[in-house]
């Protein structure tokens, strides 16, 4: 295996809750409206310190889509989900946008999120519907 390159972020940071690699940041977030089956998600603009995997077309609350998981380089959690392609119309802004599951990040204030048991509730997506 060869040498890992890890980006460092300045600001406001969420990092993988496992080893703390950082992944995004706060100023990138475009929503906090999603869900998914942990509960919160964020749909982020860009991430960084992430592999892809295979690429699957999953049935969400809001249609069809094409994804693939993604997984932190620094230990190879799923930390969320990149959407490949949207096949409703109204849903192509996700397209090419990365998911972080608020359950498996930390905070910008190094705070968890914790799942509850009713954390399985609609919103905007939930894989595996």
């Amino acid at each position: 295996m060869g040498r890992l390159f890890v980006m460092h972020l300045e600001g406001k940071v969420y990092s993988c809750k496992h080893c703390h690699t950082h992944l995004g940041l706060s100023s990138d977030i475009i929503s906090k409206s999603f869900h998914c089956k942990h509960g919160k998600a964020y749909l982020f603009n860009k991430v960084v310190n992430v592999t892809s995997g295979v690429k699957e077309d999953r049935m969400m609350i809001t249609g069809m889509h094409t994804v693939s998981d993604i997984f932190c380089v620094g230990c190879g959690s799923i930390v969320g989900w990149k959407y490949e392609a949207a096949h409703e119309k109204s849903q192509r802004y996700k397209e090419g946008k990365f998911i972080l599951e608020r359950y498996k990040v930390s905070g910008p204030d190094g705070s968890h999120y914790f799942v509850t048991h009713d954390a399985h509730v609609g919103g905007s997506d939930v894989d595996d519907v």
